[in-house]
């Protein structure tokens, strides 16, 4: 496979996770209410957002980097370490520095931050800014 597929295919899969993510920090509320029984699952734990920044950082550094190698575009390399960054301080501080509200707005923020970056860097890619 080619590096402008695999980082198409990477920018895919980092905005899906992305969006679950963001699906996830928002649903899980309402879950937790309405089936107490979810506090109980994997999902609600904090061990659920590390799992997530450790899936979500080579995906995300990779189609990054190998887009930004070829578009040059370094704004998609600021939204994507602004994202990154944030996802990680989140993930390993944000209950404790910002309380769960806190961590829900950061996390949320850091993935849409995150989402951008892979957006543009796909655009650009696709627009055959890449091929040069």
């Amino acid at each position: 496979m080619d590096q402008p597929r695999v980082q198409s295919l990477l920018d895919r899969v980092a905005i899906s996770a992305s969006a679950l993510c963001l699906i996830h920090c928002l649903a899980m509320p309402l879950l937790l209410l309405a089936l107490p029984v979810m506090s109980s699952t994997v999902l609600a734990g904090e061990d659920f957002h590390r799992f997530l920044v450790v899936f979500i950082l080579p995906v995300s550094g990779i189609a990054l980097f190998i887009g930004c190698r070829r578009h040059k575009d370094r704004r998609v390399l600021a939204f994507g370490g602004v994202g990154l960054l944030g996802l990680v301080l989140t993930a390993l501080l944000g209950h404790d520095l910002l309380g769960e509200t806190g961590e829900r707005a950061a996390t949320v923020a850091s993935g849409v931050i995150l989402a951008l970056g892979h957006l543009r860097n796909f655009r650009l890619c696709r627009r055959g800014r890449c091929e040069t």
